[in-house]
């Protein structure tokens, strides 16, 4: 998943009135430490923040996750996908809270798609966690393209969502860069999980 608060770039001025930047460094500063302290709840222990990019949040889940399933166990596989949804929906909530208190009108745009990744820690200077694929350069995509307030998904990644119980809705087809023409769906952030469906835990 990216979340990014692509307004963050134009609030962001150097002057003095804001101590040169400061002030507004400070607010991302909270923004960004309110979206961590949502990894401490126990639903979201299976999210993995990767790194801030900028006002890029850059997060992922069910990096631990075994590549060999059972029947039974085929269906649980994406359940890391409903808790990444989950966790977006509430890096939302926590947005809107710090409007109210800054008197601001940020907005989160949201990529997310899954898939393969190769995950690891390269360099001999401040080495630092990472993750690379195919998979996290589709996602990125799904972000930058997206729409401020949305979620932006792939077709694969809508189907499964939709099998978790979350409704999406197709945006059409979008100009990927490296990826050509893909068609993709917007999340809804209402939940419209059957009563079939409910045994499922997020």
């Amino acid at each position: 998943m990216f979340a990014s608060i692509p307004d963050f770039k134009e609030f962001y001025t150097e002057s003095d009135v804001n101590k040169e930047g400061l002030e507004c460094l400070r607010l991302l500063n909270e923004i960004i430490a309110d979206f961590d302290e949502l990894l401490s709840k126990p639903k979201f222990s299976g999210v993995e923040k990767i790194k801030t990019i900028g006002s890029t949040y850059m997060a992922a889940t069910g990096l631990n996750t075994v590549t060999e399933y059972t029947t039974q166990e085929h269906d649980r596989q994406y359940m890391h996908l409903g808790t990444m949804v989950e966790f977006a929906f509430a890096l939302v909530g926590k947005l809107d809270v710090i409007n109210k208190h800054s008197f601001n009108d940020f907005k989160l745009r949201v990529g997310i798609n899954h898939g393969p990744v190769i995950a690891g820690v390269i360099g001999a200077q401040k080495p630092q966690y990472d993750i690379w694929g195919n998979t996290v350069n589709v996602a990125s995509r799904m972000e930058s393209t997206g729409v401020l307030g949305k979620i932006q998904v792939t077709e694969e990644t809508s189907r499964v969502l939709h099998n978790l119980g979350y409704m999406c809705s197709c945006r059409g087809i979008i100009n990927v860069k490296g990826k050509g023409e893909l068609k993709t769906f917007f999340v809804h952030t209402e939940m419209t999980r059957s009563l079939s469906q409910g045994n499922i835990m997020l």
